[in-house]
């Protein structure tokens, strides 16, 4: 059995009225992942994307900060988190291991801001569409940093904040918090 785990970090939080914070824990036992996350803080009944992030190449990734606000307006967006974390690789919705990332499939906050996620994933389904997608990447889930996204559409974001995908805004994608993880 293998444990990982990442203590969750507000990113954006001055911005958008809210610390969201949280703790993400990931275990392999067998041919299964299984994936607990329970946030707090997080803008209150509203979907919010959450993923792992990283690079194919093997580098390790680190949770972006307040200095990958590269164009100074006030906002690390999503493209902004590149250069220090990566590329989106898998989703923590219904089927992570179809990783279909644009999709309304993800955790809703309560009204309190919180929500808990558990996902039991088959690891050899996750393995192979991983490979597929990233050229025979391996997980290597200590070299990954977990996302969470999503304000409400009160929140004033202005034009040079970026990341939309597909038909999701902005308001979708923007990252609200941020986790290293690490191998336990």
């Amino acid at each position: 059995m293998k444990i990982y785990q990442a203590n969750i970090v507000p990113l954006n939080e001055k911005a958008i009225g809210t610390a969201a914070h949280g703790t993400a824990l990931f275990t392999i036992n067998g041919d299964s992942l299984t994936i607990n996350i329970e946030m707090f803080d997080t803008p209150a009944s509203l979907q919010h994307w959450e993923h792992f992030h990283g690079f194919p190449d093997g580098k390790a990734a680190e949770i972006a900060t307040s200095a990958q606000d590269v164009n100074h307006d006030g906002f690390v967006d999503l493209p902004e988190t590149g250069a220090v974390s990566g590329t989106t690789m898998v989703p923590f919705n219904d089927a992570p291991h179809e990783m279909d990332i644009p999709n309304d499939e993800y955790p809703v906050a309560d009204a309190n801001g919180y929500f808990a996620y558990t996902k039991v994933v088959p690891l050899a389904a996750l393995d192979k569409k991983f490979k597929e997608t990233f050229n025979d990447s391996e997980l290597e889930l200590d070299k990954r940093v977990i996302y969470i996204h999503g304000v409400t559409d009160d929140v004033a974001l202005p034009d040079t904040v970026e990341g939309a995908v597909g038909h999701y805004s902005t308001h979708v994608t923007l990252p609200i918090a941020v986790g290293k993880i690490v191998a336990l």
